[in-house]
């Protein structure tokens, strides 16, 4: 709407220019021939008209602020407050694209701990690992006064059987590492990662002394931990492509809303053009279109 109010002016300024030439061309006055008679003649009716005027429409500007915080909240939003509806739309599928693949993979990686967690509540015992703590103290450096008790309550799940978790800790003393209690996040890293954990493993020959001899079931183990950080680590990295997404969105619909602003420019102008004998005006229009 804008836009044609413009042309209607710039008709308007034309049919103006036009009126105004064909009035001075009316009041010529008619020449003798003689030089000295006819050079007084012009100079007597001589008319200064110099118009000049620019018509810039303004009344559509873009605020480069407003379509950064645009896009910064919804990518291609900015953009298309500018008009650039191409790269709106590319920003905006970029931007839905990256979400819905990241929750996709972090509820593959939801699903693949949650496989793990209960593989290993059935195939891994603390009760195993702690008998065997106790039954090879001399062989795997364990406490001489190390004592773990047990409940061997068959109703209750192996890690409630435990009756003093610090009590195992306390026989892991001179290892690398100590058993977080059950559910924890390193509870479950740990079985599968260290070799002092073998022997609660249901492959495990418990009259073996040596835990560094790993069944194929703790490697099997952790490799579906694997799986399940590797489907995490994509997850992670999709969620800085979208704030990446987001930062190039606001940087571009800042610009574009500058680029928009300088783009068009329309001046016009009447020009006079003297002659000897008569004075015309024309009408002249210059666009400046910058990219």
């Amino acid at each position: 709407m804008k836009r044609n109010i413009l042309f209607v002016v710039l008709i308007f300024a034309f049919s103006c220019s036009y009126l105004l030439a064909q009035k001075i061309n009316k009041n010529e006055t008619e020449l003798t021939g003689n030089l000295s008679f006819d050079s007084k003649l012009i100079v007597d009716n001589y008319y200064s008209i110099k118009p000049s005027f620019v018509l810039v429409d303004e009344s559509d500007k873009k605020s480069p602020l407003l379509a950064g915080v645009m896009s910064a909240v919804v990518p291609g939003s900015g953009e298309f407050y500018v008009g650039d509806y191409i790269k709106a739309a590319i920003f905006f599928a970029v931007d839905a694209a990256l979400i819905s693949t990241a929750i996709i993979y972090n509820k593959k990686g939801d699903d693949k701990e949650a496989e793990f967690q209960a593989f290993a509540d059935e195939h891994w015992s603390v009760v195993k690992y702690a008998d065997y703590l106790i039954q090879h103290k001399d062989a795997i450096d364990v406490p001489e006064d190390a004592e773990i008790p047990i409940n061997r309550d068959s109703n209750l799940l192996p890690w409630e059987q435990i009756e003093d978790w610090s009590a195992l800790n306390y026989a892991e003393s001179n290892f690398s590492h100590h058993l977080p209690p059950h559910g924890d996040q390193q509870y479950y890293e740990q079985i599968g990662k260290y070799n002092q954990y073998s022997s609660g493993w249901d492959e495990f020959d418990p009259a073996i002394d040596n835990f560094r001899d790993v069944p194929q079931i703790m490697k099997d183990y952790a490799n579906m931990r694997g799986d399940a950080n590797s489907a995490y680590n994509t997850a992670s990295k999709l969620v800085i492509g979208v704030y990446i997404n987001h930062l190039l969105s606001v940087i571009d619909a800042v610009w574009s809303a500058h680029r928009y602003n300088d783009n068009l420019a329309v001046n016009l102008r009447v020009k006079n053009l003297q002659f000897a004998d008569r004075l015309e005006l024309i009408p002249t229009i210059n666009f400046k279109y910058q990219f």
